[in-house]
């Protein structure tokens, strides 16, 4: 794609806008000022504390080596849990604490990147029947206390079980059904959070390495120049993941990969909800068909002890096998490897335990916030960011937390069936769809793909991107589909951010 000197954002546009001349304005002035806080890492929970931070009054910076949900952050199952899974491992506290985050999440922080997902747990024997509606019971009970819109649980016959997911054997006797929430994409959650961090003020710079920790601040590297330079800062916190140890040694993780697979809805039947198979040998783990916008399905996922190269996972064959076999008991039609249409891995920053353990499926998924210099925040999950957050900022000041239920950047509620600019973009869709000014083709889909040509400029314009992989593989998620990526990379969409209409 081509790409060329861009024009300086209007005046008027939007104060949460991550443009390219937004991100040089913020570099000259971090360079000449001391900020309060510079959070570490541009993942969910970087971006968090950023936010947090930035509508307590503080004055905060945000620096990432690569770009926003670069890391682990997108490699999620694109789940808002409500712990149904912890309270059957005994983790009550995480449990409770993700429900209460789900339902913020779903009701008023990021309502349009959230909706509802069905989930069907086909029986099997008499106890594992009993044992399931023990569990969604005091699930349920959660769901309730935490005031969620939720429906409640409830059993299915066949006939019903086969009408959500026509791929699942039809041998079953009945299956329960019960309710989460699902993220329309897991980095968009991470852009819409760092931009409504930018609008109350915070100084959001990616492509920007940390190389050093020092008594005032940090040194850093911006990467598209190569330019070091030291960022001053009162207080530095280190919300990196699976990389935090190595900007703090007291820091002792369990790197576990989680692995999915990407297939055609069509292979299952197109599923109108998740089909959950229970791992043999475990009550509390599962392998999940998720159904996906664009006719897609996740299958996923695994819990793998890993060393392996951390800036780049992958699925081994022994994960692959482990996912077709588990997903297969729970299908009529079994998938093979040429179902595959593409595979992805991340990282699971666990914490270490104290004594020994069977293997990181059965770590506790809490986190921790260690104090010092620099504060590291590590462990902890995708639905818990804000606490996780909130946590960290308690440290750097005694003034309210605010984001408890604060609304996101293109918050709205959910539609149901909206077409693609609203199911992503929500209030910002009429904005976003602007950068057209007349020109129908930029609202038309790009070859045989789903993804609009305005779609490319936003991203440019709004959302931070700096490289052709920022906005095709972190904004688009065209890493997860290969073939559309080289459509849309062939396309040679001009990437020149276009003034906003009567801005």
């Amino acid at each position: 794609m081509s790409s060329h000197s861009l024009p300086t954002v209007a005046p008027g546009a939007p104060a949460s806008m991550l443009s390219p001349d937004r991100r040089l304005r913020d570099c000259e002035h971090l360079a000449e000022h001391v900020v309060d806080v510079v959070v570490i890492g541009g993942g969910i929970t970087g971006a968090g504390v950023a936010l947090d931070a930035a509508t307590r009054g503080l004055d905060v910076a945000l620096v990432e080596a690569n770009d926003l949900a670069y890391g682990t952050s997108r490699w999620s199952s694109k789940l808002v849990h409500g712990g149904l899974r912890y309270l059957a491992s005994g983790q009550v506290g995480v449990a409770w604490e993700s429900a209460v985050e789900r339902e913020r999440l779903m009701s008023a922080i990021a309502p349009h990147l959230t909706h509802p997902l069905a989930q069907v747990l086909p029986y099997g024997d008499r106890f594992e029947r009993r044992l399931v509606a023990v569990g969604l019971r005091a699930a349920d009970a959660m769901r309730r206390a935490t005031g969620s819109h939720l429906a409640p649980p409830r059993g299915l016959d066949t006939r019903e079980a086969l009408n959500l997911v026509p791929g699942m054997r039809q041998d079953v006797a009945g299956a329960a059904l019960s309710w989460d929430g699902q993220l329309v994409d897991d980095a968009r959650l991470v852009v819409a959070v760092a931009r409504t961090a930018a609008a109350y003020g915070a100084h959001i710079l990616t492509h920007t390495r940390v190389i050093d920790v020092v008594a005032d601040g940090v040194t850093v590297v911006d990467t598209l120049t190569g330019e070091s330079w030291l960022l001053r800062a009162q207080r530095v916190v280190n919300a990196t993941g699976a990389w935090a140890s190595g900007l703090d040694d007291r820091v002792r993780l369990v790197r576990s990969r989680g692995t999915h697979l990407v297939v055609s809805a069509e292979s299952l039947g197109h599923p109108t909800a998740a089909l959950a198979v229970p791992v043999p040998g475990s009550h509390s783990r599962f392998v999940f068909a998720l159904p996906e916008p664009d006719g897609l399905v996740f299958i996923g996922l695994t819990d793998v002890e890993s060393d392996d190269d951390i800036d780049h996972p992958r699925a081994d064959e022994e994960e692959v096998d482990f996912l077709l076999d588990t997903i297969n008991t729970g299908l009529a039609r079994p998938l093979g490897r040429d179902d595959i249409l593409s595979t992805f891995s991340g990282y699971r920053p666990l914490l270490a335990p104290a004594g020994e353990s069977g293997t990181s499926a059965d770590l506790s998924r809490r986190h921790a916030v260690l104090d010092g210099h620099p504060i590291s925040v590590v462990g902890g999950k995708l639905t818990t960011y804000r606490r996780m957050a909130s946590d960290v900022v308690d440290l750097l000041t005694d003034r309210e937390c605010r984001t408890r239920r604060l609304p996101l950047v293109g918050a709205a509620p959910w539609q149901d069936g909206a077409d693609r600019l609203r199911t992503r973009f929500g209030a910002e869709a009429d904005l976003v769809a602007s950068l057209a000014e007349g020109d129908n083709s930029l609202l038309q889909p790009i070859a045989n793909t789903p993804v609009l040509p305005v779609e490319l400029l936003w991203a440019r314009l709004a959302e931070g991107a700096v490289t052709e992989s920022d906005v095709l593989d972190r904004r688009l998620r065209l890493d997860l589909m290969p073939r559309w990526r080289r459509q849309v990379a062939e396309a040679g969409i001009d990437l020149e951010i276009r003034l906003l209409p009567n801005a």
